[in-house]
């Protein structure tokens, strides 16, 4: 290990430097051409581990990759130790744990389907939302003719739930621990509106319910299949999730994968016709990923909650910016170099939205990061985003205990699986 993890850095090392000296640089970055994509339904699974490449239809090969922005101080993955395969397939190599099972077709934690699939809808579908289309379930706050509010609202009304009903809510996999993988999924590489993205969600869709959606964005200079574990763990609880090739960190390319899945929900010829509750969206990413997801839930309406994993704006001024029926989570490796934009963005004084700075302590120290540092969030702490988009886009709000509070599960207990402690402070819920 010792001399792997040597070899890692020794191929990296001066862009390594680069990234940590440009760190107070702040970055720059442009959005990609529009590409017109095939039919997703001529997209083919692939094998677990396989990465993406850029460009092209979808379903087809293609031999470019992602360009790492050199102006980007979080651009270089080989300056954390602990990303996965960051430096090339087997550098790094996944958790084997069995609470970080990668596959759930072969992993022993899926929990079955039931053939009615229909999930337990009390335990998840409190939150009343009001009547509308089947295309269009629920509006977000984004207008006083359209206030709903999200899961973590204080001002949210419950109510009964009976056999006669429809299933309120979205569709949540009846399996709730956020450590394992719940059910069997799809996953489709080179596909979304620019053939670069990964597309996830359960082999066996519910025909009572709308999925929620889930926008994922990779590090800086990071291939999206580098993060297959979370992908693969949020679409075996119930969720549609769509990875992009890359984050420019301003939301342009989240906001794209959204209008592109808007289409496949809308096209007879997809699998996801009519699946999915567009206005039921949460955006989560890893560093640079973690400020693609920011700004999405602050420009674009259907966006209800974000998650940002070991990143946080440069000038601690994005939470501010984010409207009190949303929320937000920043999460942060107590050696990472992101660590004082999360506490920054997060203690602004201007933020009004319900947020949630969370801290991964007690971290390995015989890393080189000597701790919890700037890829601990998206591997040893993927359970925390699993939660919290259960939370906050499928209403269980049971769920709050666990992260506000003076103790919870990801307040100030042992991190399930690993080692070390959560160590968490929120405000405005």
């Amino acid at each position: 290990m010792v001399l792997a993890s040597s070899l890692a850095f020794f191929n990296c090392g001066d862009d390594a430097a680069s990234a940590i000296d440009n760190y107070a640089a702040g970055f720059s970055s442009s959005s990609a051409g529009d590409v017109l994509v095939g039919d997703l339904s001529s997209s083919a699974a692939t094998q677990a581990g396989e990465q993406p490449q850029g460009g092209g239809a979808a379903g087809t090969e293609s031999s470019s990759s992602v360009v790492s922005n050199p102006d980007d101080p979080w651009g270089d993955p080989c300056a954390a130790s602990s990303l996965p395969d960051a430096c090339g397939p087997g550098t790094n190599p996944l958790p084997t744990s069995s609470a970080d099972a990668q596959n759930p077709a072969s992993s022993g934690d899926v929990a079955p389907v039931s053939s009615a699939d229909v999930q337990n809808p009390v335990s998840s579908a409190n939150v009343e939302k009001p009547a509308s289309s089947s295309s269009e379930v629920a509006k977000p706050a984004s207008s006083s003719s359209e206030a709903v509010k999200p899961a973590s609202s204080s001002s949210e009304k419950k109510v009964e739930s009976s056999s006669s009903e429809a299933p309120k809510g979205i569709f949540l996999a009846s399996g709730k621990e956020e450590e394992k993988d719940q059910m069997q999924v799809e996953y489709k590489t080179r596909t979304g509106w620019d053939g670069g993205g990964i597309l996830s969600y359960p082999k066996q869709l519910s025909s009572t319910q709308k999925h929620g959606v889930v926008v994922w964005g990779p590090g800086g200079g990071t291939e999206p299949g580098a993060y297959e574990g979370m992908i693969r763990r949020l679409a075996s609880h119930g969720f549609v999730v769509i990875a992009l090739k890359e984050s420019p960190g301003d939301a342009s390319q989240a906001i794209k994968a959204l209008d592109w899945l808007d289409k496949q929900n809308k096209d007879q010829n997809s699998p996801l016709f009519g699946k999915l509750d567009m206005n039921t969206v949460g955006c989560s990413g890893h560093s640079m990923g973690g400020l693609e997801s920011e700004q999405a839930v602050i420009k674009d309406k259907r966006v209800l909650t974000a998650f940002l994993n070991n990143s946080g704006d440069w000038n601690g001024a994005g939470a501010n910016k984010v409207a009190t029926d949303r929320s937000i989570a920043i999460l942060f490796g107590e050696v990472g170099m992101e660590k004082d934009n999360a506490k920054n963005d997060y203690n602004n004084a201007g933020v009004k939205a319900p947020a949630c700075l969370i801290e991964m302590t007690g971290g390995p120290r015989n890393n080189s990061e000597g701790g919890y540092g700037h890829g601990s969030g998206s591997w040893d702490g993927m359970a925390a985003t699993v939660a919290w988009m259960r939370w906050h886009l499928g209403g269980e709000t049971e769920r709050k205990a666990d992260f506000v509070g003076t103790s919870g599960k990801y307040i100030d207990a042992s991190i399930v699986g690993k080692q070390g402690k959560w160590k968490t402070q929120c405000k405005n819920f």
